[in-house]
């Protein structure tokens, strides 16, 4: 089986669900819209598209113009049935395919945050069996509303909305499921001054936090990562 990855920054990690696609045998293209605007075509011949993360926001167009092109894309594969993952700006993108507000600056989260799953969450295929409250890696300022039709699957105290599944198989996660500590630490080593500017004293103490936090998310994570790719 072969499918589509949408970067949308030019360090991307796919941490644990590369290993998810990796362990079930899928072959994986890579499309880079950021840097040629060339989006998957024939959405058909993939088993499933995976839209990742970026530094920009879901309503970016001025920047990164293909960006109604690809919640329209994402809309088209969700409406066929297709598996569709949307991680962080990825998933604020679902939420703008199917016609739901972003709301920009008005969720801010850094690191490993505790995400509770809803008694629909509980119940759906992608995070069955998963802690009552789970860490997750996050970075992000942005949030967004449910679309119409939408099932809420989890939240936290800070951002009510931090994942949704809308039809058969289309989910938007607003946290980083995918960040294995390994994702982290390279972050770290390539972004010192962003996360620093996020959350102050973040690289002095990051082994420290990590010790805490990093192995049941990663185990959470990779869970996640591959009830998605069963979907597939």
């Amino acid at each position: 089986m072969r499918v589509a990855i949408v970067e949308n920054t030019e360090v991307t990690h796919l941490g644990q669900i590369g290993v998810a696609l990796a362990e079930a045998g899928a072959l994986i293209d890579v499309w880079r819209p950021w840097e040629d605007s060339r989006l998957p075509g024939g959405i058909g011949r993939y088993a499933g598209l995976v839209v990742l993360g970026g530094e920009q926001s879901a309503l970016d167009d001025h920047s990164h113009p293909y960006l109604p092109d690809l919640a329209a894309l994402m809309r088209a594969s969700a409406d066929q049935g297709a598996p569709v993952l949307g991680v962080c700006l990825g998933g604020q993108l679902m939420a703008r395919a199917f016609g739901a507000a972003n709301r920009l600056g008005e969720a801010h989260e850094f690191g490993w945050h505790r995400v509770t799953p809803t008694d629909a969450g509980r119940a759906d295929p992608l995070l069955a069996g998963l802690d009552a409250g789970f860490p997750v890696f996050q970075w992000h300022s942005d949030t967004f509303n449910l679309p119409e039709g939408a099932v809420h699957l989890a939240g936290n105290d800070a951002v009510a909305n931090q994942a949704f599944r809308i039809g058969r198989a289309a989910y938007a996660t607003q946290f980083h499921f995918e960040a294995s500590r390994a994702v982290v630490q390279a972050w770290n080593r390539d972004f010192p001054e962003a996360v620093e500017a996020r959350q102050p004293g973040w690289l002095a103490d990051f082994a420290q936090i990590a010790a805490e936090h990093a192995a049941q998310a990663d185990a959470t994570g990779l869970a996640i990562a591959r009830a998605w790719t069963r979907l597939l």
